[in-house]
């Protein structure tokens, strides 16, 4: 079994981390100094799972230096897809499947419009994870947790191989959902919430589920997109929104998302796939979302601003 990792931080580098533990052929795709210190140093994980050190890693900036591969997960971030799909051609052959574990819904359709819709599965992972430094992955919440399978619910053995192996890695749970379009949504929902009422407070989650105006607008902006899904034909369970706050209670309450973290330190972040897709696909819909366009408009100034494309 070959695998690529394209894009090796704190998802990619964890679950690509562990695979390679494991004695799974894996190629890592990096850049910079990221790159520079896998190459010389190798890749340091510390996990809330068990540290570990891999010494020898293949990784390169060159998806042709790889060559085809059986498996490409896509750990990018969500704005970067459509370039990746592009970069990633040479090691797609005949019977490689890539995997995306993007925030957001839209990433399979990207990655299709581009490799073909054969060979793009629908996915998704729960983990609270970083890239530290150079060359250094932490994780500091949630059990990894990775799901995926093809959009359209057949089965297929090579999704099958994929899921057994990653339950053999250490830590790692995988399962193939009965349907992967419930999965992803129930995982839009969550990081959609928390990212933008985490976004415009400023504060973790424990200090957002304690405080009981900050709690409702969770609350809200999860039924908002709860509703969505429904509008869109996503089977999603009744108990949707009470499910996905028990979740979010379970984790560390100093927890951050990538989101909120990205737009404190402004850098461009991936609003427009939570947010600002939940605002689109409401539109489309004929859908009001006032709590998640409030969180919209609040963040675009300065999404504007990492962006380039406005200064203040």
């Amino acid at each position: 079994m070959r695998v690529a990792i394209f894009g090796s931080g704190g998802v990619g580098g964890y679950f690509g981390g562990r695979l390679a533990q494991l004695g799974v052929d894996v190629n890592f795709v990096a850049r910079g100094k990221h790159l520079t210190a896998i190459r010389q140093q190798g890749l340091r994980v510390d996990s809330i799972a068990g540290n570990f050190k891999l010494s020898h890693v293949q990784a390169t900036d060159s998806a042709r230096q790889i060559g085809p591969v059986d498996y490409i997960i896509c750990c990018v971030k969500s704005w970067q897809v459509a370039a990746a799909a592009k970069a990633m051609k040479p090691m797609v052959g005949d019977n490689t499947l890539v995997i995306p574990l993007q925030n957001g819904v839209e990433a399979p359709t990207q990655l299709a419009e581009i490799l073909g819709e054969d060979k793009v599965l629908g996915g998704l992972c729960a983990i609270i994870s970083f890239r530290a430094g150079a060359g250094h992955i932490k994780h500091i919440g949630a059990n990894p947790l990775i799901r995926f399978g093809h959009l359209d619910r057949h089965a297929d053995s090579r999704v099958n191989t994929l899921s057994e192996t990653f339950n053999r890695c250490h830590g790692v749970k995988s399962s193939i959902p009965d349907d992967i379009n419930v999965a992803m949504w129930q995982k839009y929902m969550l990081i959609s919430a928390w990212s933008g009422v985490a976004a415009v407070t400023q504060a973790p989650i424990g200090v957002l589920l304690e405080i009981d105006e900050t709690r409702q607008m969770m609350v809200d902006a999860l039924e908002e997109i709860y509703q969505l899904g429904l509008a869109r034909q996503i089977d999603l369970p009744g108990n949707s929104v009470e499910k996905t706050i028990a979740t979010l209670e379970s984790f560390p309450k100093s927890s951050t998302t990538s989101m909120q973290r990205d737009i404190a330190e402004g850098l461009p972040s991936e609003l427009s796939v939570q947010n600002d897709a939940v605002v689109r696909f409401a539109k489309q819909a004929g859908l009001d979302t006032p709590v998640n366009r409030y969180i919209l408009n609040s963040l675009r100034p300065t999404e504007l601003r990492a962006r380039g494309a406005l200064s203040f």
